[in-house]
């Protein structure tokens, strides 16, 4: 999870919106509210991307630009609000991996389509995970670790947030790049307890957000061995990728972008794409995301859809192989 160091605009759950169902086609003033729906609770990564789009489209746009939070279903109830809004422009979301590209794949029936309903904008941002074990574990690279797995096999316990999603799939991604080794999966109900308990020892070995994983790496709490990216995290210039470990494919990444209801205007698409890209370019965007470990990205709308379908395929790959089911 993000630092909940940036708290800007409103958190109101409703706002006003226009109610001509050509609000687009009129002059655009101060007046026309909009809403950026984050699937999440506040404080997390989504809510924190949100807030800052939300703050520099205010500025760009001349409009006001506002954060609503609607949580549930790991970012599916949200995104369903999304999909099903008036495609004027007043309604947008800050889209995840996981409820555009991992779920759609768990779940057995989706509220929505994502090629069908969903507009991509833009992918803003996109945050690698971290292998870390607990400092008992006698590995000091990922080679070693997999040399452990293979003499005992079975018996390294990984923590996870949850049964089926990212860093369950990014463990099980790796477990199969690495061979098939063997290692039993501890789920837990979210990031927090699941760290603590690596912290303790309880459990060996996690995949994580680098922003949640990095001050106890910092502290010496827990042993980096690998990021799952394709470059190194600029939060951890020392710890190798993946792929510099020996382990090919094991790429994880959560992404986070602006997204609308399909038949938006596409001058509007345009617009607001424009407005992203700006504001990655601006250092009070910027740096906040940056400080955190996150890959700048603000890629164009046909850009973001190809990442969304091949991030899809790529973990419905991985479910289809490991079993992974939702709790």
């Amino acid at each position: 999870m993000l630092k909940r160091r940036i708290l800007v605009t409103s958190t109101a759950a409703t706002a006003a919106l226009l109610a001509a169902p050509h609000a687009w086609a009129q002059p655009r003033g101060a007046d026309q509210t909009v809403r950026i729906i984050v699937p999440f609770p506040p404080g997390g990564p989504a809510d924190i991307v949100g807030r800052l789009l939300a703050r520099a489209l205010t500025g760009q746009l001349g409009q006001t630009f506002v954060v609503e939070n609607r949580a549930g279903a790991g970012g599916v109830i949200g995104i369903e609000a999304v999909a099903r809004a008036r495609p004027d422009g007043t309604t947008l979301g800050i889209g995840s991996s996981g409820a555009l590209s991992v779920l759609p794949n768990l779940m057995p029936r989706m509220p929505y389509q994502v090629e069908r309903d969903i507009q991509p904008i833009s992918l803003a941002i996109s945050v690698p995970q971290v292998l870390a074990v607990h400092p008992s574990v006698q590995a000091r690279s990922v080679a070693e670790l997999v040399a452990l797995a293979r003499r005992q096999p079975g018996t390294l316990a990984f923590a996870s947030s949850g049964s089926g999603n990212s860093l369950h799939l990014a463990a099980e991604l790796f477990r199969a790049r690495a061979g098939g080794i063997e290692l039993m999966h501890v789920p837990y109900r979210g990031a927090a307890p699941a760290v603590t308990d690596l912290i303790a020892g309880q459990v060996q070995l996690m995949f994580g957000d680098v922003p949640v994983m990095l001050p106890h790496v910092q502290s010496g709490a827990i042993r980096a061995l690998a990021v799952t990216a394709a470059e190194r995290s600029p939060a951890l210039p020392d710890v190798p990728t993946m792929a510099e470990a020996g382990v090919n494919g094991v790429e994880s990444e959560s992404y986070y972008g602006l997204i609308g209801p399909t038949g938006m205007p596409a001058e509007r698409v345009a617009e607001l794409h424009r407005a992203v890209r700006n504001a990655l370019q601006d250092p009070a965007t910027r740096q906040p995301l940056l400080d955190q470990g996150g890959r700048l990205i603000g890629s164009s709308p046909e850009e973001f859809a190809a990442h969304i379908r091949r991030e899809g395929e790529k973990w419905a790959e991985v479910i289809r192989f490991s079993g992974a089911r939702l709790e």
